[in-house]
């Protein structure tokens, strides 16, 4: 088996764009390296510090199409940046292994887990979803994905149907129906994200509660919660897909969206929904809204 891996040099201030995108992509790891000569001198307690030219790396599976990668590079950032990025083809090696023995389990809120292969977790209360890094990969590393496991892990799921709209590796979808949701949809545009969703599904024995489809093939139907954890520019353009699926009483998560673009995503959904206070990590944001009434 081949793996191909991307390489893109960008201002530090980019970088959590491009690590995030790389994410919903697909890509199995990403790594972020000085792309310069740059001294990086040791940081304060709670700083992430990158260098000023950011060398962001991105790896995906054999089979990846390179062009369908640069075309997704440019219409999510709007711009084309593709010139940038240099794609290269690896031979095989065991990278999904190196990469399982830098991830450990992760909490989010007071009861849920993201747990991979080989470990455990002994908290008592604890509501665990097995997952290990592949296919349109997403197990929460990222700030965005965190806040919606947070927001999950604080919210009454109970009885309540659910759409993951853009459910890469289904672990939002997963960790729904884990906390107390009857059903969940999950939806993506990505061939591999619907395949890695299921398997992930099976694998952690929700299944049969999990319902799966192509963006181009599903029902749209109107739901308890709807979870969108896409890029801003993406949730602004698919107001009018994304807004009707939330029910007369439902509610709306949108996350993806960096701390400057929360309130031009806020203003395209506000004449229908009613907002919540937005929810911060590292520079990033969830918006919580529910329908007005």
């Amino acid at each position: 088996m081949s793996w191909i891996q991307t390489h893109i040099t960008v201002d530090k201030s980019q970088a959590d764009l491009i690590e995030l995108l790389l994410e919903q992509l697909g890509a199995l790891s990403i790594t972020l390296g000085d792309a310069g000569d740059e001294p990086m001198l040791e940081p304060g307690p709670g700083e992430t510090p990158l260098w000023q030219a950011t060398r962001i790396t991105g790896l995906f599976s054999g089979d990846t199409d390179m062009d369908a990668l640069r075309t997704q590079f440019n219409h999510a950032l709007e711009r084309d940046i593709s010139q940038h990025l240099h794609i290269e083809r690896l031979e095989d090696e065991d990278w999904e292994r190196s990469w399982l023995d830098r991830f450990k389990p992760m909490q989010f809120g007071q009861r849920l887990w993201i747990c991979p292969s080989g470990h455990r977790v002994d908290a008592q209360d604890a509501v665990i979803v097995d997952l290990d890094p592949g296919l349109a990969f997403g197990t929460g590393t990222h700030p965005t994905t965190r806040l919606c496991l947070q927001w999950l892990d604080s919210a009454d799921l109970k009885g309540k149907t659910v759409i993951d709209f853009g459910c890469g590796s289904g672990v939002l979808a997963i960790a729904a129906l884990k906390l107390g949701a009857a059903k969940v949809i999950g939806v993506d545009h990505d061939p591999q994200a619907v395949i890695a969703t299921r398997v992930n599904a099976k694998n952690n024995g929700v299944a049969d509660r999990l319902a799966v489809f192509h963006s181009q093939e599903w029902q749209p139907q109107k739901v308890d919660i709807v979870l969108a954890n896409i890029l801003a520019n993406v949730l602004i353009e698919l107001r009018d897909q994304i807004e009707p699926l939330v029910n007369e009483t439902g509610e709306l998560v949108l996350s993806g969206i960096l701390q400057d673009q929360a309130a031009g995503v806020e203003s395209a959904y506000s004449d229908a929904l009613k907002f919540s206070p937005t929810r911060y990590d590292e520079g990033w944001s969830l918006l919580h809204a529910q329908r007005a009434s």
